[in-house]
Protein backbone atom coordinates (compact mmCIF):
# COMPACT_ATOMS: atom_id res chain seq x y z
CA UNK A 1 0.00 0.00 0.00
CA UNK A 2 1.51 2.99 -1.20
CA UNK A 3 0.58 5.29 1.36
CA UNK A 4 -0.92 6.86 4.77
CA UNK A 5 -3.54 8.43 5.16
CA UNK A 6 -5.09 9.41 8.96
CA UNK A 7 -8.75 9.78 9.63
CA UNK A 8 -10.30 10.24 12.61
CA UNK A 9 -12.61 12.88 14.54
CA UNK A 10 -11.18 16.83 15.23
CA UNK A 11 -8.83 17.65 17.71
CA UNK A 12 -7.36 13.75 17.68
CA UNK A 13 -4.14 15.33 16.07
CA UNK A 14 -4.23 14.06 12.23
CA UNK A 15 -2.67 16.98 11.04
CA UNK A 16 0.67 16.83 13.06
CA UNK A 17 1.26 13.25 13.22
CA UNK A 18 0.90 13.14 9.60
CA UNK A 19 3.88 15.64 9.38
CA UNK A 20 5.70 14.03 12.00
CA UNK A 21 5.53 10.38 10.22
CA UNK A 22 6.09 12.13 6.82
CA UNK A 23 9.36 13.04 8.38
CA UNK A 24 10.14 9.52 9.78
CA UNK A 25 9.50 8.22 6.31
CA UNK A 26 11.19 10.82 4.00
CA UNK A 27 7.68 11.40 2.80
CA UNK A 28 6.08 14.62 1.12
CA UNK A 29 3.05 15.90 3.71
CA UNK A 30 -0.76 16.59 2.46
CA UNK A 31 -3.56 17.85 4.27
CA UNK A 32 -6.80 17.77 2.32
CA UNK A 33 -8.27 20.42 4.50
CA UNK A 34 -5.29 22.83 3.49
CA UNK A 35 -5.85 21.72 -0.16
CA UNK A 36 -9.37 23.26 -0.21
CA UNK A 37 -8.51 26.31 1.66
CA UNK A 38 -5.34 27.02 -1.15
CA UNK A 39 -7.87 26.18 -3.89
CA UNK A 40 -10.89 28.69 -2.97
CA UNK A 41 -8.89 31.06 -0.82
CA UNK A 42 -10.86 30.94 2.58
CA UNK A 43 -10.79 28.73 5.49
CA UNK A 44 -13.02 25.31 6.17
CA UNK A 45 -15.28 27.19 8.30
CA UNK A 46 -15.72 29.92 6.17
CA UNK A 47 -16.96 27.77 3.41
CA UNK A 48 -19.58 26.18 5.77
CA UNK A 49 -20.96 29.00 6.64
CA UNK A 50 -20.76 30.75 3.76
CA UNK A 51 -21.67 28.29 1.34
CA UNK A 52 -22.87 25.20 3.29
CA UNK A 53 -21.53 21.55 3.45
CA UNK A 54 -23.50 20.70 0.24
CA UNK A 55 -20.30 23.00 -1.76
CA UNK A 56 -17.55 21.93 0.30
CA UNK A 57 -18.02 18.43 0.23
CA UNK A 58 -17.01 17.81 -3.85
CA UNK A 59 -14.48 20.04 -2.76
CA UNK A 60 -13.00 17.92 -0.26
CA UNK A 61 -13.46 14.73 -2.54
CA UNK A 62 -11.63 16.29 -5.61
CA UNK A 63 -8.81 17.03 -2.84
CA UNK A 64 -8.76 13.63 -1.74
CA UNK A 65 -8.75 12.37 -5.11
CA UNK A 66 -5.98 14.22 -6.26
CA UNK A 67 -3.46 12.98 -3.22
CA UNK A 68 -4.33 9.65 -3.63
CA UNK A 69 -3.40 9.26 -7.31
CA UNK A 70 0.02 10.39 -5.61
CA UNK A 71 2.63 7.64 -4.04
CA UNK A 72 4.54 7.74 -0.58
CA UNK A 73 2.42 10.54 0.53
CA UNK A 74 1.33 10.82 4.08
CA UNK A 75 -2.58 12.40 3.93
CA UNK A 76 -3.88 13.84 6.79
CA UNK A 77 -7.65 14.46 6.30
CA UNK A 78 -10.98 16.26 7.90
CA UNK A 79 -12.86 14.79 10.24
CA UNK A 80 -15.98 14.07 7.98
CA UNK A 81 -13.73 12.78 5.20
CA UNK A 82 -14.10 8.70 5.74
CA UNK A 83 -17.80 9.01 6.70
CA UNK A 84 -18.20 9.47 2.34
CA UNK A 85 -18.54 6.37 0.91
CA UNK A 86 -16.51 7.32 -2.28
CA UNK A 87 -13.74 9.08 -0.55
CA UNK A 88 -13.67 5.87 1.93
CA UNK A 89 -13.42 3.26 -0.94
CA UNK A 90 -10.35 5.62 -2.58
CA UNK A 91 -8.94 5.76 0.49
CA UNK A 92 -8.59 2.18 1.71
CA UNK A 93 -7.65 1.59 -1.86
CA UNK A 94 -4.68 4.00 -2.31
CA UNK A 95 -2.89 3.36 1.43
CA UNK A 96 -3.22 2.21 4.79
CA UNK A 97 -5.84 4.10 6.56
CA UNK A 98 -4.86 4.65 10.61
CA UNK A 99 -7.82 5.92 12.89
CA UNK A 100 -6.81 8.28 15.33
CA UNK A 101 -9.29 8.01 18.74
CA UNK A 102 -9.82 10.33 21.75
CA UNK A 103 -12.95 10.50 23.94
CA UNK A 104 -15.17 13.09 23.18
CA UNK A 105 -14.11 14.80 26.72
CA UNK A 106 -10.46 14.99 25.42
CA UNK A 107 -11.97 15.95 21.88
CA UNK A 108 -13.57 18.82 23.64
CA UNK A 109 -10.73 20.55 25.49
CA UNK A 110 -8.31 20.04 22.64
CA UNK A 111 -10.51 22.19 20.31
CA UNK A 112 -11.36 24.92 22.69
CA UNK A 113 -7.92 24.99 24.00
CA UNK A 114 -6.20 25.35 19.98
CA UNK A 115 -9.17 27.91 19.24
CA UNK A 116 -8.14 29.90 22.16
CA UNK A 117 -4.20 29.86 21.60
CA UNK A 118 -4.93 31.14 18.17
CA UNK A 119 -7.38 33.64 18.74
CA UNK A 120 -10.16 32.11 16.39
CA UNK A 121 -13.49 32.77 15.55
CA UNK A 122 -15.40 30.17 17.49
CA UNK A 123 -16.62 27.14 15.60
CA UNK A 124 -19.94 25.91 15.33
CA UNK A 125 -18.88 22.91 17.07
CA UNK A 126 -17.51 24.45 20.01
CA UNK A 127 -20.40 27.21 20.12
CA UNK A 128 -22.02 27.59 23.89
CA UNK A 129 -21.24 25.78 26.86
CA UNK A 130 -18.70 22.92 28.27
CA UNK A 131 -21.77 21.00 28.46
CA UNK A 132 -23.53 21.76 25.06
CA UNK A 133 -20.36 21.60 23.02
CA UNK A 134 -19.60 17.91 24.51
CA UNK A 135 -23.02 17.17 23.79
CA UNK A 136 -22.37 17.99 19.68
CA UNK A 137 -19.24 16.06 19.95
CA UNK A 138 -20.56 12.57 21.35
CA UNK A 139 -23.51 13.06 19.19
CA UNK A 140 -21.35 13.55 16.01
CA UNK A 141 -19.02 11.16 16.68
CA UNK A 142 -21.42 8.67 17.83
CA UNK A 143 -22.57 9.01 14.23
CA UNK A 144 -19.04 8.71 12.24
CA UNK A 145 -18.21 5.74 14.21
CA UNK A 146 -19.22 3.30 12.01
CA UNK A 147 -17.32 4.76 8.73
CA UNK A 148 -14.41 5.52 11.45
CA UNK A 149 -14.36 1.30 12.05
CA UNK A 150 -13.78 0.41 8.72
CA UNK A 151 -10.13 1.71 8.67
CA UNK A 152 -7.06 -0.57 8.81
CA UNK A 153 -5.88 0.47 12.49
CA UNK A 154 -6.85 2.54 15.26
CA UNK A 155 -4.43 4.14 17.49
CA UNK A 156 -5.49 5.84 21.10
CA UNK A 157 -4.31 9.28 21.15
CA UNK A 158 -5.06 9.00 24.85
CA UNK A 159 -2.22 8.94 26.68
CA UNK A 160 0.63 9.62 24.07
CA UNK A 161 2.43 12.19 22.76
CA UNK A 162 2.18 13.21 19.28
CA UNK A 163 6.04 12.07 18.47
CA UNK A 164 4.75 8.80 19.95
CA UNK A 165 1.82 8.30 18.04
CA UNK A 166 3.07 9.25 15.04
CA UNK A 167 6.16 6.36 15.45
CA UNK A 168 2.77 3.61 15.91
CA UNK A 169 1.34 5.06 12.65
CA UNK A 170 4.51 3.89 10.51
CA UNK A 171 5.06 0.66 12.41
CA UNK A 172 1.56 0.09 11.71
CA UNK A 173 1.57 0.76 7.87
CA UNK A 174 5.26 -1.23 8.05
CA UNK A 175 3.23 -4.18 9.05
CA UNK A 176 0.01 -4.13 7.54
CA UNK A 177 1.20 -2.72 3.59
CA UNK A 178 3.03 -6.07 3.63
CA UNK A 179 0.30 -7.87 4.30
CA UNK A 180 -1.80 -6.05 2.14
CA UNK A 181 0.37 -4.94 -0.56
CA UNK A 182 -1.82 -4.36 -3.76
CA UNK A 183 0.06 -7.53 -5.41
CA UNK A 184 -0.82 -9.79 -3.15
CA UNK A 185 -4.14 -8.19 -2.35
CA UNK A 186 -6.02 -7.03 -5.81
CA UNK A 187 -9.08 -5.30 -5.27
CA UNK A 188 -8.82 -3.97 -1.35
CA UNK A 189 -12.06 -2.38 -2.13
CA UNK A 190 -13.59 -6.02 -1.42
CA UNK A 191 -12.33 -5.26 2.83
CA UNK A 192 -15.38 -4.86 4.79
CA UNK A 193 -13.49 -4.56 7.69
CA UNK A 194 -11.03 -5.91 9.24
CA UNK A 195 -10.90 -7.53 12.72
CA UNK A 196 -7.72 -7.19 15.04
CA UNK A 197 -6.80 -9.16 17.99
CA UNK A 198 -3.99 -11.16 19.57
CA UNK A 199 -2.83 -13.05 16.94
CA UNK A 200 -2.90 -10.62 14.30
CA UNK A 201 -5.48 -9.13 11.31
CA UNK A 202 -8.26 -11.05 9.84
CA UNK A 203 -9.87 -9.24 6.68
CA UNK A 204 -13.02 -9.86 5.99
CA UNK A 205 -13.44 -9.62 2.01
CA UNK A 206 -17.12 -8.71 1.09
CA UNK A 207 -18.55 -7.91 -2.29
CA UNK A 208 -20.43 -9.58 -5.24
CA UNK A 209 -18.50 -12.73 -6.79
CA UNK A 210 -15.49 -12.79 -5.08
CA UNK A 211 -15.53 -16.38 -5.12
CA UNK A 212 -13.18 -17.16 -7.62
CA UNK A 213 -10.57 -14.94 -6.12
CA UNK A 214 -10.25 -17.62 -2.88
CA UNK A 215 -7.39 -19.30 -4.52
CA UNK A 216 -5.31 -16.07 -4.72
CA UNK A 217 -6.16 -14.35 -1.53
CA UNK A 218 -5.22 -17.64 0.14
CA UNK A 219 -1.52 -18.35 -1.66
CA UNK A 220 -1.09 -14.37 -1.00
CA UNK A 221 -1.98 -15.23 2.99
CA UNK A 222 0.39 -17.65 3.05
CA UNK A 223 -1.55 -20.54 2.21
CA UNK A 224 -0.05 -22.68 -0.34
CA UNK A 225 0.11 -26.47 1.30
CA UNK A 226 -3.09 -28.52 1.03
CA UNK A 227 -6.36 -27.24 2.05
CA UNK A 228 -8.98 -29.42 3.83
CA UNK A 229 -12.24 -28.08 2.57
CA UNK A 230 -15.19 -28.67 4.73
CA UNK A 231 -19.12 -28.16 3.70
CA UNK A 232 -22.51 -29.84 3.56
CA UNK A 233 -24.66 -31.86 2.04
CA UNK A 234 -27.02 -28.46 1.06
CA UNK A 235 -27.01 -25.90 -1.53
CA UNK A 236 -23.01 -25.37 -0.54
CA UNK A 237 -21.56 -28.06 -2.64
CA UNK A 238 -22.52 -25.60 -5.92
CA UNK A 239 -19.83 -23.36 -4.23
CA UNK A 240 -17.90 -25.76 -2.94
CA UNK A 241 -16.72 -26.86 -6.06
CA UNK A 242 -15.96 -23.25 -7.38
CA UNK A 243 -13.75 -23.06 -4.51
CA UNK A 244 -12.54 -26.18 -5.02
CA UNK A 245 -11.44 -24.74 -8.60
CA UNK A 246 -10.23 -21.36 -7.42
CA UNK A 247 -7.50 -23.60 -5.48
CA UNK A 248 -6.27 -25.81 -7.33
CA UNK A 249 -5.97 -23.19 -9.70
CA UNK A 250 -2.79 -21.69 -8.20
CA UNK A 251 -1.65 -24.94 -7.28
CA UNK A 252 -3.39 -26.18 -3.96
CA UNK A 253 -4.25 -29.18 -3.27
CA UNK A 254 -7.59 -29.91 -2.26
CA UNK A 255 -9.43 -32.61 0.11
CA UNK A 256 -12.93 -32.44 0.18
CA UNK A 257 -15.82 -33.66 3.06
CA UNK A 258 -19.43 -33.40 3.48
CA UNK A 259 -21.10 -33.16 6.22
CA UNK A 260 -25.17 -33.45 6.47
CA UNK A 261 -26.79 -30.24 6.31
CA UNK A 262 -28.26 -29.19 9.61
CA UNK A 263 -27.33 -28.16 13.53
CA UNK A 264 -27.33 -31.23 14.44
CA UNK A 265 -23.84 -32.09 12.76
CA UNK A 266 -22.53 -29.05 15.20
CA UNK A 267 -21.61 -32.56 17.59
CA UNK A 268 -18.77 -34.32 18.89
CA UNK A 269 -19.49 -36.88 17.28
CA UNK A 270 -18.97 -35.33 13.66
CA UNK A 271 -15.88 -33.58 14.66
CA UNK A 272 -14.40 -36.78 15.80
CA UNK A 273 -15.03 -38.09 11.90
CA UNK A 274 -13.31 -34.65 10.92
CA UNK A 275 -10.41 -35.62 12.84
CA UNK A 276 -10.63 -38.72 11.64
CA UNK A 277 -10.45 -37.62 8.01
CA UNK A 278 -7.35 -35.26 8.65
CA UNK A 279 -5.52 -37.87 9.81
CA UNK A 280 -6.12 -40.42 6.88
CA UNK A 281 -5.36 -37.70 4.77
CA UNK A 282 -2.03 -37.24 6.31
CA UNK A 283 -3.23 -33.58 7.61
CA UNK A 284 -0.31 -32.01 9.18
CA UNK A 285 0.05 -28.27 11.08
CA UNK A 286 1.09 -26.18 7.95
CA UNK A 287 -1.68 -27.40 6.36
CA UNK A 288 -5.40 -25.40 5.94
CA UNK A 289 -9.13 -25.57 6.75
CA UNK A 290 -11.49 -24.41 4.16
CA UNK A 291 -15.23 -23.97 5.37
CA UNK A 292 -17.76 -23.42 2.56
CA UNK A 293 -21.27 -23.24 4.03
CA UNK A 294 -23.54 -21.36 6.73
CA UNK A 295 -22.66 -21.26 10.26
CA UNK A 296 -22.83 -24.85 11.30
CA UNK A 297 -19.92 -25.57 8.49
CA UNK A 298 -18.17 -22.83 10.00
CA UNK A 299 -18.39 -23.53 13.36
CA UNK A 300 -17.54 -26.93 13.13
CA UNK A 301 -14.67 -26.32 10.92
CA UNK A 302 -13.24 -23.78 12.84
CA UNK A 303 -13.56 -25.80 16.19
CA UNK A 304 -11.74 -28.92 14.46
CA UNK A 305 -8.93 -26.52 12.88
CA UNK A 306 -8.62 -25.37 16.54
CA UNK A 307 -8.07 -28.64 18.06
CA UNK A 308 -6.70 -31.16 15.86
CA UNK A 309 -2.65 -31.21 15.87
CA UNK A 310 -3.10 -28.14 18.68
CA UNK A 311 -4.35 -25.48 15.93
CA UNK A 312 -3.89 -25.35 12.21
CA UNK A 313 -5.23 -22.64 10.12
CA UNK A 314 -8.51 -21.74 8.23
CA UNK A 315 -10.68 -20.17 6.46
CA UNK A 316 -13.90 -18.47 6.17
CA UNK A 317 -16.48 -18.56 2.88
CA UNK A 318 -19.73 -18.30 4.46
CA UNK A 319 -22.76 -18.60 1.90
CA UNK A 320 -25.71 -17.98 4.29
CA UNK A 321 -26.81 -14.43 5.38
CA UNK A 322 -26.69 -15.31 9.14
CA UNK A 323 -22.71 -16.97 8.54
CA UNK A 324 -21.97 -13.71 6.52
CA UNK A 325 -22.71 -10.69 9.23
CA UNK A 326 -22.38 -12.78 12.43
CA UNK A 327 -21.03 -16.87 12.98
CA UNK A 328 -17.43 -16.58 10.68
CA UNK A 329 -16.57 -13.56 12.40
CA UNK A 330 -15.25 -13.21 15.45
CA UNK A 331 -13.16 -16.52 15.58
CA UNK A 332 -15.98 -18.11 18.03
CA UNK A 333 -15.65 -21.72 16.72
CA UNK A 334 -17.88 -24.38 18.65
CA UNK A 335 -20.33 -27.57 18.68
CA UNK A 336 -23.14 -27.94 20.64
CA UNK A 337 -24.08 -30.67 23.67
CA UNK A 338 -27.51 -31.91 24.05
CA UNK A 339 -27.93 -29.87 27.14
CA UNK A 340 -27.19 -26.69 25.64
CA UNK A 341 -25.78 -24.61 22.48
CA UNK A 342 -22.21 -23.84 21.64
CA UNK A 343 -21.12 -25.46 24.89
CA UNK A 344 -17.97 -27.12 24.02
CA UNK A 345 -15.89 -24.72 21.88
CA UNK A 346 -12.57 -22.27 21.38
CA UNK A 347 -11.73 -19.08 20.21
CA UNK A 348 -9.85 -19.23 16.80
CA UNK A 349 -9.75 -16.76 14.01
CA UNK A 350 -9.65 -17.50 10.67
CA UNK A 351 -6.56 -16.16 8.09
CA UNK A 352 -8.94 -14.62 6.84
CA UNK A 353 -12.97 -14.62 5.91
CA UNK A 354 -14.66 -14.41 2.13
CA UNK A 355 -17.97 -13.13 1.36
CA UNK A 356 -19.85 -13.88 -1.84
CA UNK A 357 -23.08 -11.72 -1.38
CA UNK A 358 -23.80 -13.34 -4.93
CA UNK A 359 -23.88 -16.56 -3.18
CA UNK A 360 -27.22 -15.57 -1.13
CA UNK A 361 -28.77 -15.78 -4.59
CA UNK A 362 -29.05 -19.62 -4.34
CA UNK A 363 -30.30 -19.72 -0.90
CA UNK A 364 -33.85 -20.99 -0.11
CA UNK A 365 -36.45 -18.30 0.78
CA UNK A 366 -36.54 -19.51 4.55
CA UNK A 367 -32.70 -19.11 4.97
CA UNK A 368 -32.24 -15.68 3.99
CA UNK A 369 -34.85 -14.62 5.73
CA UNK A 370 -33.10 -16.48 8.87
CA UNK A 371 -30.40 -14.39 8.21
CA UNK A 372 -31.55 -10.86 8.04
CA UNK A 373 -32.24 -11.43 11.95
CA UNK A 374 -28.66 -11.35 12.39
CA UNK A 375 -27.87 -8.24 9.88
CA UNK A 376 -30.59 -6.25 11.64
CA UNK A 377 -29.37 -7.09 15.20
CA UNK A 378 -26.30 -5.13 14.72
CA UNK A 379 -28.38 -1.83 13.96
CA UNK A 380 -30.48 -2.36 16.26
CA UNK A 381 -28.09 -2.80 19.40
CA UNK A 382 -24.93 -0.11 17.95
CA UNK A 383 -26.07 2.05 15.00
CA UNK A 384 -29.66 3.38 14.65
CA UNK A 385 -28.55 4.59 10.78
CA UNK A 386 -28.25 0.72 9.89
CA UNK A 387 -31.58 0.51 11.22
CA UNK A 388 -32.69 3.18 8.97
CA UNK A 389 -30.89 1.77 5.85
CA UNK A 390 -32.63 -1.51 6.48
CA UNK A 391 -35.93 -0.12 6.68
CA UNK A 392 -35.67 2.47 3.92
CA UNK A 393 -34.14 0.29 1.44
CA UNK A 394 -36.17 -2.67 2.47
CA UNK A 395 -37.63 -3.15 -1.24
CA UNK A 396 -34.41 -3.26 -2.95
CA UNK A 397 -32.54 -4.83 0.08
CA UNK A 398 -34.96 -8.07 0.33
CA UNK A 399 -34.73 -8.46 -3.65
CA UNK A 400 -30.87 -8.91 -3.10
CA UNK A 401 -29.84 -5.59 -5.17
CA UNK A 402 -26.49 -5.83 -5.21
CA UNK A 403 -25.79 -2.01 -4.92
CA UNK A 404 -27.76 -1.77 -1.62
CA UNK A 405 -27.14 -5.21 -0.59
CA UNK A 406 -23.55 -5.05 -0.59
CA UNK A 407 -22.75 -2.12 1.34
CA UNK A 408 -26.23 -2.90 3.89
CA UNK A 409 -24.17 -6.23 4.46
CA UNK A 410 -20.48 -4.49 4.56
CA UNK A 411 -21.96 -1.95 7.74
CA UNK A 412 -23.62 -4.94 9.93
CA UNK A 413 -20.30 -6.89 9.47
CA UNK A 414 -17.58 -3.77 10.15
CA UNK A 415 -19.99 -3.71 13.55
CA UNK A 416 -19.28 -7.29 14.47
CA UNK A 417 -15.61 -6.85 13.29
CA UNK A 418 -15.08 -3.34 14.98
CA UNK A 419 -16.93 -5.22 18.40
CA UNK A 420 -14.31 -8.12 18.19
CA UNK A 421 -11.67 -5.87 17.72
CA UNK A 422 -13.03 -4.67 21.23
CA UNK A 423 -13.74 -7.63 23.30
CA UNK A 424 -11.63 -10.28 21.45
CA UNK A 425 -12.94 -12.90 24.21
CA UNK A 426 -15.52 -11.51 25.61
CA UNK A 427 -13.81 -10.47 28.60
CA UNK A 428 -15.11 -6.66 28.86
CA UNK A 429 -18.65 -6.80 28.13
CA UNK A 430 -18.61 -5.23 25.14
CA UNK A 431 -18.88 -8.49 22.99
CA UNK A 432 -21.91 -9.63 25.14
CA UNK A 433 -23.95 -6.92 23.29
CA UNK A 434 -23.83 -9.13 19.93
CA UNK A 435 -25.80 -11.97 22.04
CA UNK A 436 -29.04 -9.52 22.02
CA UNK A 437 -32.07 -12.31 21.29
CA UNK A 438 -29.68 -14.77 21.73
CA UNK A 439 -30.91 -15.76 25.65
CA UNK A 440 -34.37 -16.62 24.56
CA UNK A 441 -33.12 -17.47 20.61
CA UNK A 442 -30.50 -20.47 21.83
CA UNK A 443 -32.98 -21.83 24.06
CA UNK A 444 -35.48 -22.27 22.31
CA UNK A 445 -33.08 -24.24 19.48
CA UNK A 446 -31.84 -26.15 22.22
CA UNK A 447 -35.47 -26.89 23.57
CA UNK A 448 -36.87 -28.10 20.66
CA UNK A 449 -33.31 -30.34 19.71
CA UNK A 450 -32.15 -27.93 17.31
CA UNK A 451 -34.90 -29.10 14.47
CA UNK A 452 -37.49 -26.78 14.64
CA UNK A 453 -35.93 -23.35 14.69
CA UNK A 454 -33.02 -22.44 12.12
CA UNK A 455 -30.97 -19.87 14.00
CA UNK A 456 -32.17 -16.63 12.83
CA UNK A 457 -35.66 -17.49 13.30
CA UNK A 458 -35.10 -18.30 16.94
CA UNK A 459 -33.22 -14.95 17.53
CA UNK A 460 -35.86 -12.91 16.11
CA UNK A 461 -38.09 -14.29 18.34
CA UNK A 462 -35.71 -13.64 21.42
CA UNK A 463 -35.30 -10.09 20.06
CA UNK A 464 -38.67 -9.67 19.98
CA UNK A 465 -38.92 -11.20 23.69
CA UNK A 466 -36.24 -8.95 24.66
CA UNK A 467 -37.44 -5.58 23.31
CA UNK A 468 -40.48 -6.16 25.25
CA UNK A 469 -39.09 -7.02 28.63
CA UNK A 470 -36.96 -3.60 27.41
CA UNK A 471 -40.25 -1.57 27.50
CA UNK A 472 -41.79 -3.29 30.42
CA UNK A 473 -38.41 -2.35 32.63
CA UNK A 474 -39.10 1.24 31.45
CA UNK A 475 -35.74 1.26 29.25
CA UNK A 476 -37.56 1.15 25.86
CA UNK A 477 -39.75 3.64 24.49
CA UNK A 478 -43.24 2.13 23.27
CA UNK A 479 -42.17 3.53 19.87
CA UNK A 480 -39.00 2.03 19.30
CA UNK A 481 -40.61 -1.17 20.83
CA UNK A 482 -43.01 -0.73 17.88
CA UNK A 483 -40.43 0.26 15.53
CA UNK A 484 -38.35 -3.12 15.95
CA UNK A 485 -41.86 -4.95 15.33
CA UNK A 486 -42.35 -3.23 11.94
CA UNK A 487 -38.95 -3.98 10.85
CA UNK A 488 -38.74 -7.44 12.04
CA UNK A 489 -42.21 -8.17 10.53
CA UNK A 490 -41.08 -6.55 7.02
CA UNK A 491 -38.33 -9.10 6.81
CA UNK A 492 -40.20 -11.85 7.15
CA UNK A 493 -39.39 -13.27 10.78
CA UNK A 494 -41.66 -14.25 13.46
CA UNK A 495 -42.43 -13.06 16.78
CA UNK A 496 -43.76 -15.59 18.74
CA UNK A 497 -44.25 -19.36 18.74
CA UNK A 498 -48.06 -19.22 18.94
CA UNK A 499 -48.77 -22.63 16.91
CA UNK A 500 -45.95 -24.43 17.67
CA UNK A 501 -44.98 -27.33 19.71
CA UNK A 502 -42.21 -25.53 22.26
CA UNK A 503 -42.04 -27.25 25.49
CA UNK A 504 -41.10 -23.55 27.02
CA UNK A 505 -40.14 -25.24 30.52
CA UNK A 506 -37.34 -26.96 28.62
CA UNK A 507 -36.99 -23.34 27.34
CA UNK A 508 -36.69 -21.80 30.61
CA UNK A 509 -33.99 -24.39 31.87
CA UNK A 510 -32.22 -24.15 29.15
CA UNK A 511 -31.87 -20.59 29.63
CA UNK A 512 -29.62 -21.07 32.86
CA UNK A 513 -27.05 -22.82 30.73
CA UNK A 514 -26.57 -19.60 29.10
CA UNK A 515 -22.81 -18.23 28.92
CA UNK A 516 -24.15 -15.02 29.86
CA UNK A 517 -25.25 -16.38 33.37
CA UNK A 518 -22.97 -15.38 36.19
CA UNK A 519 -23.69 -16.05 39.83
CA UNK A 520 -27.19 -17.88 38.78
CA UNK A 521 -28.23 -15.11 37.45
CA UNK A 522 -29.56 -14.09 33.45
CA UNK A 523 -27.45 -10.97 32.06
CA UNK A 524 -30.11 -9.84 29.42
CA UNK A 525 -28.76 -7.83 26.62
CA UNK A 526 -31.85 -5.20 26.42
CA UNK A 527 -32.47 -2.10 24.05
CA UNK A 528 -32.58 1.48 26.20
CA UNK A 529 -32.98 2.70 22.79
CA UNK A 530 -32.85 1.73 19.07
CA UNK A 531 -28.98 1.53 18.16
CA UNK A 532 -28.04 1.33 21.86
CA UNK A 533 -27.94 -1.86 24.03
CA UNK A 534 -27.33 -2.45 27.24
CA UNK A 535 -26.74 -5.37 29.70
CA UNK A 536 -28.79 -6.10 32.93
CA UNK A 537 -28.52 -8.53 35.63
CA UNK A 538 -31.66 -7.06 37.51
CA UNK A 539 -34.48 -8.57 35.27
CA UNK A 540 -37.37 -10.24 37.39
CA UNK A 541 -37.92 -13.58 36.79
CA UNK A 542 -41.77 -13.49 37.12
CA UNK A 543 -41.39 -10.84 34.39
CA UNK A 544 -39.24 -13.17 31.62
CA UNK A 545 -41.92 -15.87 32.78
CA UNK A 546 -44.61 -13.75 31.66
CA UNK A 547 -43.18 -12.45 28.07
CA UNK A 548 -42.30 -15.51 27.77
CA UNK A 549 -45.88 -16.98 28.39
CA UNK A 550 -47.25 -13.70 25.78
CA UNK A 551 -45.39 -15.73 23.08
CA UNK A 552 -47.15 -19.08 23.09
Amino acid sequence: MRNLILTGFSGTGKSTVARLAARMLGWDFVDTDAEVVKRVGKSVEAIFTDEGEEAFRPLERDAIAQACIRQNVVISTGGGTFVQETNRQLMLRSGIVICLEANPQTIAKRLFEAATAMELETRPLLAGDESSRLERIQQLKTRRQNAYAQAHWTINTELLTAEEVAAEAVRVWDTLSKKLAEDEQPQQTDVAAIVHTSVGACPIYLGWGLLGQLGIRAKAAGLTTTAFLLTDSHLANLHAKNVQASLEDVGIRVHTMSIPAGEQSKSLEQAEKCYAWLAKNRAERGDFMVAVGGGVVGDLTGFVAATYARGIAFIQVPTSLAAMVDASVGGKTAVDLPAGKNLVGAFHQPRFVLEDVQALTTLPNRELTSGWAEAIKHGLIMDESLVRTFEEQSETILHLDPLTVTPALGRSVAIKARTVTEDERETHGIRTLLNYGHTLGHALEAATGYGAFLHGEAVGIGMNAAGIISNRMGLLASADLERQTRLLKRYGLRLDVKGMKVDMDAAWDAMFLDKKVAGGKLRWVLLDKIGHAVVRPDVPADLVREVIKSLT
